[in-house]
Parts: structure tokens; C-alpha cells; sequence
């Protein structure tokens, strides 16, 4: 299991790739799901050319890993890896990433997709978006 709060950009790929050679996964795995969120360049009809999402460390990382706890509860799971950015990301940047391994693969499917849920609604992350004539706070999250 791993949680991942971080300011530098990352490549999605590879943080799965190494989490599932370092974890010793080996062959107790069937299914892998992911889930891999990046920055557009628009919302609510306006273009943003950047945004800053604010967290309080502690908080975020002891709301992750419940997250992580109750996926492991609710499915089979074997194993978890959950990172996200915090601080100034750019368009096409990736946010999030999230992926599970499971024996098999409904188990697998079902956790990524309840987490990246539970994550986008009630995750403790502040966004502010860059627009052409002003800066936001975002108030909501748009629907899946």
C-alpha cells in the first residue's frame, strides 16, 4: 500500500510500475485497474491555464489512507497505490493516480472506481483555477 502527496510533477506510469515491481506483488496478482486524472484546460465553460490545489498535509494523508482501509475492507484487494499533486499544476499534468491489484478483476475494477469517487468528492483539497480575467476557488466538482 502506498500514499503519495506530492508538489513535483510525475510520470503516472512509471509510480505504478515501481510500486508493483517494489511491492512484491510477483505472481499473487490477475487484475490490475488504474485510474490516471490529468489537468484540462477548461471548466464551467471558462479556459484555465493553471491551477493550485492546497491541502493540509496531515489531514489529506490520514483521509487517503482511511480511503485506502475501507477499499481493502469492501474488496479483495491485494494492493493499493494512490498519488496525488498538490501545489501548481498545468494542464495535461497528471493529478491523480490510482491503482489497485487483485486476484481477479471486478475486485480490482470495483476499488479503483469507488476510490477515485470518494477521492474527487470528499478528499480535503482546495482548488483555485487561473482563468483569462480572474482567479477562482472552485466550489464544486463537476460529475463523473
Amino acid at each position: 500500500m502506498a500514499i503519495i502527496i506530492s508538489e513535483q510533477i510525475f510520470d503516472p506510469w512509471k509510480l505504478i510500475s515501481k510500486h508493483q515491481q517494489q511491492s512484491q506483488l510477483a505472481s499473487q496478482f490477475g487484475a490490475t485497474a488504474s485510474f490516471i486524472g490529468s489537468m484540462r484546460d477548461f471548466n464551467d465553460d471558462h479556459e484555465v491555464s493553471q491551477m493550485v490545489l492546497e491541502h493540509y498535509p496531515e489531514m489529506t494523508q490520514r483521509y487517503l489512507e482511511k480511503l485506502e482501509a475501507d477499499a481493502k475492507r469492501q474488496w479483495p484487494i491485494i494492493d493499493c497505490l494512490i498519488a496525488h499533486r498538490v501545489g501548481h499544476i498545468n494542464p495535461a499534468d497528471a493529478i491523480v493516480v490510482i491503482a489497485c491489484w487483485s486476484a481477479h478483476r471486478r475486485a480490482a475494477l470495483d476499488a479503483c472506481n469507488w476510490l477515485i469517487e470518494e477521492l474527487k468528492f470528499k478528499a480535503p483539497f482546495w482548488k483555485k483555477e487561473t482563468r483569462n480575467d480572474s482567479d477562482v476557488w472552485v466550489e464544486h466538482n463537476t460529475s463523473g
